[in-house]
């Protein structure tokens, strides 16, 4: 049985404390902290734990603690990260690892030299569909990953913090991009470096100061390309989807808005239904296990059993770095309008990589560009040829 203090009482710390207690019994939430006393106990009584906080340093130095969960805003993990680290405790912590890639640096080398284990929460990676997606990629059923697009967009996060630059670090591409860029990370290599990035990011809707929408290209040193799409704008709920092309095949995965379970009430159905839902009238799209479906049952049984086995988890804080510098770029991108370098000092990924995609020979004169099958049973051929460049077609 591992023990855990959790840090914070908000929307994050409910999905993580639900998904411990429901499904890996074993692990307990000892102790839970937070700013507000009121809060801090209502939450305690509802999760069953045996008692609640509103300090930091209290609530990690416990004896009964081996554990520091962070699920407290962006501007707070540094400092709670610290203090766990400091205390001697494992210190598990919630998506964005930094407001910036020097925070996250400093966060990286904090937990390293205090030698305690780390890791990064990045839920979206561990989501079912995903993990069998990656066996997939990795026994090489679609080739040579080529293209990664993830998108995430929702009508907006639930609490105010988000929306304070200063507090959250920016807008979007901060709270969402994080994940697709994660997500990317992983079909495409994560011991591939990511050279530069080009980003559109706007405020098109929100009277804030960070951007409600963006779209980035990432591209990989072996030529990859890894997409994101995140919006703070859009209807009907929260849209997660990913595709992955590659020379030999192709997956889409759709984890949310259309899961297999959709449901229509011109009534209206009172209470809950999803994430981010907006309506609880007319079609929608309930999910029958959230914490399962959004990776975080499988996220904990990954971190805590590497903790238990004295292993590194799927995603630590060195990921959480590189996806901060990732990020810093695409903000960097967005203001210049060019392509723009992921600034990496520190880089644990391979210097070489070979550049994806295959050339295929047709014979000893001719490379193959396509071959498809026509609408009357013959073969189409479309060659160049080696020597001279010359495109040619044939009928077979």
């Amino acid at each position: 049985m591992l023990r855990i203090a959790m840090l914070g009482t908000g929307f994050i710390a409910r999905f993580y404390t639900e998904a411990l207690h429901e499904k890996r019994s074993r692990d307990r939430v000892q102790v839970v902290y937070g700013r507000d006393t009121r809060h801090a106990k209502a939450f305690a009584e509802q999760h069953q734990i045996p008692r609640f906080s509103t300090s930091i340093a209290e609530s990690v130095t416990a004896d009964d603690v081996d554990a520091v969960i962070v699920g407290l805003p962006n501007h707070l993990h540094e400092a709670a990260v610290t203090a766990a680290a400091e205390a001697g405790k494992a210190v598990l912590c919630t998506k964005p690892l930094g407001r910036n890639a020097e925070e996250a640096l400093r966060m990286l080398r904090t937990v390293e030299k205090a030698g305690v284990f780390h890791a990064y929460l990045e839920d979206l990676v561990y989501t079912p569909r995903t993990q069998k997606s990656l066996a997939s990629v990795r026994a090489g059923a679609v080739g040579d990953v080529l293209w990664v697009r993830s998108r995430e967009t929702h009508p907006g996060p639930h609490s105010d913090w988000f929306w304070n630059r200063k507090l959250s670090g920016g807008g979007a591409i901060v709270d969402m991009g994080c994940h697709c860029i994660e997500i990317a990370r992983n079909f495409i290599g994560k011991d591939i470096r990511p050279a530069e990035v080009m980003c559109w990011a706007d405020t098109l809707v929100h009277p804030i100061e960070a951007e409600d929408h963006a779209v980035g290209l990432v591209r990989y040193e072996n030529g990859a390309i890894g997409q994101f799409e995140v919006s703070w704008a859009f209807r009907g709920g929260m849209d997660l989807r990913d595709e992955v092309s590659g020379t030999e095949g192709t997956i889409w995965l759709n984890h949310w808005l259309r899961t297999g379970f959709e449901m229509f009430s011109a009534r209206g159905q009172s209470g809950y239904v999803a994430e981010k839902t907006e309506s609880e009238s007319g079609w929608m799209f309930p999910v029958g296990d959230e914490p399962v479906a959004l990776g975080y049952v499988d996220m904990f049984a990954d971190v805590l059993s590497a903790m238990e086995e004295s292993r590194p988890p799927m995603e630590d804080f060195y990921d959480g770095y590189v996806v901060n510098a990732i990020v810093d770029a695409a903000y960097r991108s967005a203001n210049s309008k060019h392509w723009e370098t992921v600034r990496l000092p520190v880089w644990r990924g391979r210097n070489t990589t070979e550049r994806v995609g295959t050339i295929r020979e047709y014979d000893a004169d001719h490379l193959l560009i396509k071959e498809e099958k026509m609408p009357d049973g013959s073969i189409n051929v479309i060659l160049r040829h080696k020597q001279t460049g010359r495109i040619i077609q044939q009928t077979k």
